[in-house]
């Protein structure tokens, strides 16, 4: 009887049908992992900008409301405060702190747009949060087509934000901000207003990024000023405690934004 021929293997010997199933689970396993990981960044991100959100205070917002020097509308999902006396030179597209609702700014630039005649679209950021907004400053400023003249401007990290539009701008207002985008080559026109009690947008880190803004910048530091003082939303949590009233720092506000007004080209 002859002996049964030897099967030999070879590296070459094709992989077996359960470990290719074996694999494919592991890669689908994983696949569905990231996958999970992802939509709950996404539902996190969703639910943290909903919870939190500073409401402007009933007090402030409804003195704009009832003053008859200020037309106060809603127009494309923006608060838009127009001088009643008539048509603006100059507008200011003003973007809000992280949470804060955009009525809370209407109160503290009132007496720019009435005694100034500034036209001011105060926007609604994508999820609360500017840096989540891609919208370019156009899709603010051909809300008012009649105004040539354009200020960009913002609260806290909405500041930060119109840094980054400035650009396309015809000025620029930091509310208790600072850039994180260096424009210390630009020849824009500046305005950096902050609060010596602010405990968030502290005095030292306004000092620590001034070399990103251009030289000529005008710096205002307003003497007893928090971060929650240039709105009107109440106070917020890592804040200092202000030593001055909000009319007080209204009528600073005011007094800073209409000089840099003043210089520009109409």
């Amino acid at each position: 009887m002859s002996d049964a021929p030897t099967v030999r293997t070879t590296g070459d010997e094709p992989e077996r049908p359960h470990r290719r199933s074996r694999t494919r689970r592991i890669v689908v396993i994983v696949a569905l992992s990231l996958v999970g990981v992802f939509v709950a960044g996404v539902v996190g991100i969703l639910v943290w900008s909903q919870v939190g959100v500073m409401d402007a205070e009933a007090g402030p917002l409804d003195a704009v409301r009832t003053d008859e020097r200020i037309v106060m509308s809603e127009t494309d999902g923006s608060l838009v405060l127009e001088p009643a006396t008539g048509p603006s030179d100059v507008g200011l597209v003003f973007v809000p702190g992280a949470k804060v609702q955009a009525e809370a700014y209407a109160a503290i630039l009132a007496d720019v747009v009435a005694d100034d005649g500034v036209t001011v679209v105060i926007t609604r950021p994508w999820l609360n949060l500017a840096f989540f907004d891609p919208r370019p400053l156009s899709s603010f400023t051909g809300l008012v087509p009649g105004v040539d003249t354009w200020l960009v401007g913002g609260h806290s990290l909405g500041g930060v934000r119109a840094c980054q539009l400035a650009s396309d701008a015809d000025g620029l207002v930091l509310f208790a901000s600072y850039c994180a985008s260096d424009l210390s080559a630009s020849t824009l026109p500046v305005l950096s207003l902050s609060g010596s009690e602010d405990g968030l947008t502290t005095p030292q880190k306004v000092d620590d990024n001034r070399h990103l803004l251009p030289t000529a910048t005008t710096f205002v530091e307003i003497a007893g000023a928090s971060h929650a003082s240039f709105g009107d939303y109440g106070p917020q949590a890592g804040d200092g405690t202000p030593a001055i009233s909000p009319a007080d720092v209204r009528v600073e506000v005011t007094a800073a934004v209409s000089d840099l007004v003043s210089t520009l080209p109409r």
